[in-house]
């Protein structure tokens, strides 16, 4: 990865930590009052030792032969063994405490970011989320999210503590021995330096293996939903390789950064053993007598000892087991930030891919403006682009008024949906796109929207009960008032014969409905909007015949003085639109009536002609008598049904 994007990762990374409220304080808080609590307890320990070993030592002395023995109560060290303990059960709630506080502190920066990611596929819509797999969204949501917890939990607390920690140790050491505080200040630069050497190549790897996470797991759920057609069309085999070969490059990818890890803790142990086996053979020649220096002036070997004639070791037992006691937490700090170093190059990773979608540019509906109705909508020289700039419509300008229908046809990529999701506010636009004259983009967009209903070819029902699903506008709408939109929709009887009624579950993506069932339901949803204008792209696409007449019907009711735009292929059913805009390659190529299109050579009546002999072709073909007979309205998939 570029150093210059990695830093400009890391910068955003930090810039998040105020999600993190004051727990990520407290964690580091905590951290130091227990590497505080760590020293105290190291005093203590080595005060306890020395005076219980050496005094009871029997020492020669130098002016003649006579010896002197020294006895030391351990009634004497009850209040240091008090203390002690009192020291170990505050250290373990100190880390008990900081261990929640750094869980919280993650928690709430994941919530934090969550948060952002949705309201910002909220605000890009439907338009952007089409672009990607759903399964990458998962990715992006769930797992990339999830790998930013241990940076903030652990790895950002960390470096505060590995500059912390060692500095107390030292400040503790240099006084009673400047020849260990030497050896513990130059070794101490060779952990942070591997470790830099070993996890400069972690981000790349953790970054492309979150792309290769995120192709699988989106290559994974297309076929799983897909998997009826995949089956029909004897596709099985074929697409089990394929996701065996994505499954391979993904396990190949995190085993990779499984070796960085592994090796990176392997480098901080090996350095942190031999530091510490330096500091060890230091004081065991110095108490051997081979070494004498690193102590401040001449000190006795006995601690309890006040005669100043006597000589050998330079100084006492306390002094190398209290820096021997210390040293091992002197370089845990920094093997631990060694250890998280692979939270920063998670955290890394995944930063990249939430960046560009949480700074991807939206359309720019900033506007206040409120309308209670609406009266008139034109399209002025309006173009309409894709969120990378690419012109996918216009220049094309149209009228509808009050209780008009207007029905965009034309070839698949002709830019019908495109309007649509410019009218909904999910696309950009140049020209003019005014609603009572007012530009859209003056709009309360929020207000606009509860202005319109939509009912798209793919019905979209949420895990739930089928109130939560007609109710979503309005939670407390009452019993009576869900029936009727039911009745309205022409599927009250189906929901009165399921044994739980109104709170009848669906499950996701529609499971346990027939796509004509799920679209009626939708379409109850619609109609309890109370919209002013309709907006329907390929309603019927999807359905067979009966469901089909079903919720034509119902629109054609609900429809009823109300102003409407569909987008349709169904050309033989637009004789009751006002007007008919064709596009072709973003451009309307002809418009009209029903009656004045069909009479009249062109793209219409070409489109026309094929839709009649394509509906007579499904009509007169025959069923196979291999086949078994299947009543599509009952299927439960839209990919069976299409």
């Amino acid at each position: 990865m570029d150093k210059s994007l990695e830093k400009s990762l890391l910068v955003w990374l930090k810039a998040q930590k105020k999600a993190c409220g004051l727990f990520l304080k407290l964690s580091l808080w905590l951290g130091m009052i227990s590497a505080v609590a760590m020293v105290a307890q190291a005093y203590i320990i080595a005060t306890i030792l020395d005076g219980v070993i050496m005094g009871q030592q029997v020492v020669p002395l130098t002016d003649n032969a006579q010896m002197v023995s020294s006895s030391v109560s351990i009634d004497t060290y009850t209040p240091h063994l008090i203390a002690l303990i009192a020291l170990m059960f505050l250290r373990a709630l100190l880390a008990y405490g900081r261990e929640r506080a750094s869980f919280e502190a993650g928690k709430r920066l994941r919530g934090h970011i969550r948060a952002a990611v949705m309201d910002k596929l909220t605000k890009l819509g439907p338009a952007f989320i089409k672009g990607k797999p759903a399964g990458s969204w998962a990715s992006i949501v769930l797992e990339q999210v999830e790998d930013l917890q241990d940076f903030y939990a652990r790895y950002l607390p960390q470096i505060s503590l590995a500059g912390f920690i060692p500095i107390l140790i030292l400040a503790a050491v240099f006084p009673i021995n400047w020849a260990a505080g030497l050896i513990l200040l130059l070794t101490a630069p060779l952990i942070p330096m591997f470790m830099i050497l070993v996890g400069m190549g972690a981000a790349d790897a953790n970054r492309k293996n979150f792309s290769a996470l995120a192709r699988l797991s989106g290559h994974f759920m297309d076929r799983l939903k897909g998997l009826s057609t995949l089956k029909l069309f004897h596709r099985g085999d074929a697409e089990l390789k394929v996701i065996a070969t994505a499954s391979e490059e993904f396990r190949s990818r995190t085993m990779s950064v499984l070796r960085m890890a592994f090796l990176s803790s392997a480098v901080l142990e090996f350095f942190a053993a031999v530091s510490i086996a330096v500091l060890a053979v230091y004081f065991g020649f110095s108490y051997l007598g081979h070494l004498d220096f690193g102590y401040y002036g001449a000190h006795a070997n006995i601690s309890s000892s006040t005669d100043p004639q006597i000589v050998g070791i330079p100084f006492s037992l306390f002094t190398g087991l209290f820096i021997l006691i210390l040293a091992p937490e002197f370089y845990q700090p920094l093997r631990d930030m060694g250890t998280h170093y692979h939270a920063k190059a998670q955290a890394v990773g995944a930063a990249e891919a939430l960046i560009t979608l949480l700074e991807h540019p939206e359309p720019e509906f900033v506007g206040q403006v409120r309308i209670n109705s609406i009266e008139t909508l034109s399209a002025d020289h309006l173009e309409v682009f894709s969120f990378d700039g690419t012109r996918l419509l216009g220049p094309l300008s149209f009228e509808l008024k009050d209780n008009q229908r207007l029905a965009l046809v034309g070839p698949s990529g002709a830019g019908k949906t495109s309007l649509l999701n410019a009218l909904l506010g999910f696309l950009p636009y140049k020209g003019h796109l005014l609603i009572n004259g007012h530009e859209l983009s003056a709009l309360d967009l929020a207000r606009w929207r509860q202005h319109l209903a939509w009912l798209g070819q793919e019905p979209q029902l949420f895990h739930g009960t089928v109130r939560d699903n007609v109710a979503l506008a309005d939670p407390n709408m009452p019993d009576d008032t869900l029936w009727h939109l039911l009745a309205e929709a022409y599927i009250s009887e189906f929901v009165k014969a399921q044994p739980l009624g109104l709170d009848a579950p669906v499950g996701e993506q529609s499971s346990g409905l027939s796509v004509g069932q799920a679209q009626r339901i939708a379409l109850a949803r619609a109609l309890g909007q109370k919209a002013s204008l309709f907006v329907l792209d390929e309603p019927t696409a999807s359905l067979d015949s009966q469901s089909e007449q079903a919720v034509s019907s119902a629109l054609n009711r609900a429809m009823t003085g109300k102003m409407c735009i569909m987008v349709t292929h169904r050309l033989d059913q637009l004789d009751q639109m006002d007007t008919i805009l064709v596009l072709d390659k973003g451009l309307i190529v002809q418009r009209g009536d029903f009656t004045t299109l069909s009479n009249t050579h062109g793209l219409f009546q070409t489109l026309l002609r094929e839709n009649i002999e394509s509906v007579a072709d499904i009509e007169l073909v025959p069923l196979s008598t291999s086949a078994t007979p299947v009543d599509i309205a009952a299927e439960p998939t839209k990919g069976d049904a299409q």
